[in-house]
């Protein structure tokens, strides 16, 4: 028999009806002879009320209040799961992060975690005990409650697999698995039997919203099976199934490209006649990085003369306004040209470690594109990865001819 670490996230238990149907799960894992540690975020909506709740008490409150505050939402579920297994006839324990000794550094918040201690849980499965987690929440070394982020309960479980060496760590969500692309604008969408964590990496940071991205990282780092199955089925079928590499995948009949990502929340800030000098980069970006604003693409076009460049970057769209008067000031400073700026931009990546072996793949992208009057704004390319910037009214068109001329369609 096998150790599960299920994580279910908060549409699967966003009502009581559907906290039973996790324990009806559970319980026919448990009935077969598994052990099973459960994972489990807050009821769908509830972080946002809590938060919500917060703000009309303080606009800026402590970090540390925050978490304390925001901490119980998971509370919440798993003592309701715990009494809905035991309703079945099936022991069951909660716990929160604190209790299941989940350390975290201090960063309120955003917390890391540091180490588990799996006493009490191994305790508890050998008694023959459902074991369910608080996800998305730790403690520091000095007792204080700290909170992992948003989708942190993600992390929360396979950190729980790394450390109590489980067999697999299964993500329940929403959708029955990681698809070719999103189903919602690309019907002929295609689900993953595999893939592996650097593409999985890749498309969670490329728009995909599937799985944390620490969670992936994690996943990689320890070597812990992952898969996301759907929690709104009740013969979920197998799910996709994230590898540690793609040794473990059959390089001679996978397809060349995994999958396409999208992302609709770019803005584009272009600096024309820049100065051609070291150190100019430094000081457009400096500023952008000291208001905390993440950039993503840069491109610097190569002086034709010596003297003046042209230099563009991406930002978040709900950045756009600040960078763009941080880059204005930036400009008048320098004595640069004038400022070209686009805030409906999308961003539309191919993903596949079969490109390390492959050729071709920019030049299809791209004669794709062109055939349908899509004009690329930006590029940016890894060892596995291809992203334009292209008009946002474009993104659906993109993304459904692109997965038809990668042969990523679902055969009729």
């Amino acid at each position: 028999m096998a150790l599960y670490v299920q994580k279910f996230g908060g549409t699967s238990v966003g009502s009581v009806e559907r906290i039973k149907k996790v324990a009806e799960r559970v319980g026919r894992f448990r009935k077969e002879g598994h052990d099973v540690v459960v994972v489990l975020s807050a009821m769908s909506g509830e972080t946002n009320r809590l938060l919500a709740l917060a703000e009309e008490i303080h606009k800026t409150p402590s970090p540390r209040e925050l978490d304390m505050l925001i901490s119980t939402g998971e509370q919440v579920t798993i003592a309701l799961l715990a009494m809905a297994m035991e309703q079945q006839g099936i022991p069951a324990t909660s716990y929160t992060g604190a209790q299941v000794g989940i350390v975290t550094d201090k960063s309120y918040n955003k917390a890391r975690i540091k180490k588990i201690d799996t006493e009490s849980v191994s305790s508890d499965l050998k008694a023959g005990r459902v074991v369910v987690v608080a996800g998305f929440q730790g403690v520091d070394e000095e007792g204080n409650i700290t909170t992992l982020g948003r989708g942190g309960s993600d992390t929360t479980a396979v950190a729980l697999a790394a450390a109590l060496k489980a067999d697999e760590c299964q993500i329940y969500t929403d959708v029955d698995g990681v698809y070719t692309a999103d189903p919602r604008i690309c019907s002929k969408a295609n689900r993953l039997e595999k893939i592996t964590v650097e593409e999985m990496l890749e498309l969670a940071s490329l728009g995909s919203k599937i799985l944390q991205i620490r969670a992936v990282e994690f996943a990689g780092k320890y070597q812990v099976p992952l898969r996301v199955l759907s929690s709104f089925e009740d013969n979920e079928g197998p799910g996709t199934l994230i590898v540690a590499d793609s040794e473990e995948q059959n390089s001679m009949e996978d397809p060349l490209i995994s999958g396409i990502a999208h992302h609709t929340n770019e803005a584009k800030i272009t600096i024309l006649g820049a100065p051609d000098i070291p150190g100019v980069a430094a000081k457009i970006l400096g500023p952008i990085s000291d208001a905390n604003i993440e950039v993503d693409m840069i491109v610097q076009n190569v002086s034709p003369n010596g003297e003046s460049t042209d230099f563009s970057f991406t930002v978040g769209r709900g950045d756009y306004t600040k960078a763009y008067s941080l880059v204005e000031e930036c400009v008048a400073e320098m004595g640069a040209g004038r400022i070209l700026g686009d805030n409906a931009m999308a961003k539309v990546s191919l993903v596949g470690v079969g490109m390390r072996s492959h050729a071709g793949v920019a030049s299809l992208m791209f004669k794709t594109l062109a055939e349908n009057s899509i004009n690329i704004r930006m590029v940016s390319t890894s060892e596995i990865k291809i992203s334009v910037v292209i008009d946002e009214k474009f993104t659906e068109l993109a993304v459904r001819t692109l997965h038809s001329a990668f042969g990523l369609d679902k055969s009729e």
